[in-house]
Order: structure tokens, then C-alpha cells, then sequence
């Protein structure tokens, strides 16, 4: 399945991107690169897109399995290369988990099939960085 985005410049450092949904998000440097910082900087949408990638699994296998969960977020901390062209070789990926009575056995599963099976940004990520994934659950009833 072909994918297209057409991304076109708006002057100095500022694009914008199309993307298959109809949504369009700006892009755009830094004013320590001769940017305004009226984007998103393109590594950092790298793991955005991870950690939704990954979400949207996590919170489709949730709905499936008729799992209780209060709230839910993707924490990621990722060490970017010192030389150019400058990646991401380590990513730590932190899921946690909120809310009263969690089946902390099901909820792990959830995120071992996102991390193993179903996320395609992950198995991307793998090409070139070392990752890190771990689970936090904070039971209220606890």
C-alpha cells in the first residue's frame, strides 16, 4: 500500500506536511537553526509517532480485552547521536498505567503485543536504535 505526503515550504525553516488522515501539521526549526519554532522539529515527531503507534495498539487491545484503565500515557526518553547524521540509538519507552483494580497481567500483554507484534514505527525503530520498554502500573485501590 503506497503512502504519499507532499510536504511544502512556507519560507525560512517552516513547512507543512499533508498527511492520509486530511490533517496537516507544521513543521518547522528552532531559532537556534534560523527557525521560529511554529512546527514540530522532525526527530521529535519520530517519537511521537512511536509512541502513537504503540498507543493506539495499547488502547485498541484495552477496548478488546474490556479492560479498566483510569488514564494511560507513553512517556519516551531517547539519546540522539553526538555526530551527523545525528539518530536516536537508545530509546527508553515507559507505558504507564492508572486507575482502580488493573489487571496488570492483561495490560502487560497489551503492550508485549504492540512492542513484538502490531506497531510498525517500533519495528522501524529497531533498525537503528537500541530499545528500552517498561511497564508502570499505579492502582488507586492499592
Amino acid at each position: 500500500m503506497a503512502v504519499n505526503i507532499t510536504t511544502t515550504w512556507l519560507g525560512d525553516m517552516k513547512f507543512e506536511s499533508t498527511n492520509p488522515s486530511g490533517h496537516n501539521l507544521f513543521i518547522d526549526a528552532g531559532q537556534e537553526n534560523g527557525g521560529k519554532s511554529e512546527g514540530y522539529r522532525p526527530k521529535a515527531l519520530l517519537l511521537s509517532g512511536l509512541a502513537g503507534c504503540a498507543g493506539l495498539d495499547v488502547a485498541s487491545l484495552i477496548k478488546k480485552m474490556k479492560l479498566k484503565v483510569d488514564d494511560f500515557k507513553i512517556d519516551i526518553e531517547a539519546n540522539l547521536t553526538d555526530e551527523h547524521p545525528k539518530y536516536y540509538d537508545k530509546v527508553a519507552m515507559h507505558f504507564y498505567f492508572q486507575g482502580d483494580n488493573l489487571n496488570e497481567k492483561k495490560l502487560q500483554k497489551a503492550v508485549d503485543l504492540s512492542v513484538e507484534k502490531y506497531c510498525g514505527v517500533m519495528e522501524m525503530f529497531r533498525q537503528f536504535s537500541e530499545l528500552q520498554i517498561k511497564t508502570h502500573f499505579h492502582n488507586k485501590s492499592i
